[in-house]
């Protein structure tokens, strides 16, 4: 078939107008793919040293569970078990292989601290519901935890977060219960933390900026 191209003025700007619609559309669609891949993997957050110790935890997979309540605290205990255990008896691994971090924040935090502090402030670090609390309910084996205590999952290379700002609240608590200074209790508390916990400034930023270090979140209730 003769090709009359060159002897048709309308045939010859309709295929250049094809080559410049060509042009274009792909000129689109890669700024359309460079602003796809800035929204999807160009985010990088931002750095700050109180967070850094999450990145420096060993492990091929990293959990942070969440907890703000007390019975949130029981599960989360109970779900930090179940998941080291289920790890090594169904897929062969190791506890080694978890960076997995449990969170006491809010109504949760007492959890995070240890017998000393609740031997003397059990009635309140218990919000009331047992005023007869002596020591932390996570450090013995119950139903509510499952049998499982945070020494038990210390020793499997579990961490603990605890909530600075809550850990004040409660230290006002206590101080309007008994009378004494503020900065006498928070300093008790403070010195009461758990084995393999740290204070974080506040448990609410510990779980958004978990995920920004690329760790599964897990909310107990």
């Amino acid at each position: 078939m003769k090709d009359d191209s060159q002897h048709n003025p309308e045939r010859r700007a309709l295929l250049g107008n094809f080559g410049v619609a060509a042009v274009a559309g792909i000129a689109t669609a890669a700024a359309s793919s460079k602003t796809q891949a800035q929204q999807d993997g160009g985010f990088t957050p931002q750095r700050h040293a109180a967070d850094a110790w999450m990145d420096q935890l060993t492990g091929s997979h990293r959990v942070f569970i969440d907890s703000s309540t007390t019975a949130g605290g029981s599960n989360a205990v109970r779900y930090a078990n179940n998941i080291l255990f289920t790890h090594t008896q169904d897929y062969d691994g190791a506890d080694s292989d978890y960076a997995l971090i449990v969170c006491f924040r809010h109504a949760s935090t007492p959890f995070g601290l240890g017998d000393t502090a609740w031997e003397k402030y059990g009635a309140v670090l218990s919000l009331g519901a047992n005023p007869e609390a002596k020591a932390n309910p996570m450090n013995s084996p119950s139903m509510a935890n499952g049998q499982n205590t945070l020494a038990d999952l210390g020793a499997r290379g579990v961490r603990f977060a605890v909530c600075s700002k809550a850990t004040q609240v409660y230290a006002r608590r206590i101080a309007s219960a008994t009378g004494q200074e503020f900065e006498q209790i928070h300093a008790e508390l403070v010195a009461s933390l758990v084995p393999n916990a740290r204070f974080v400034p506040a448990g609410v930023i510990a779980a958004t900026r978990a995920q920004e270090y690329r760790y599964s979140l897990l909310y107990a209730e």
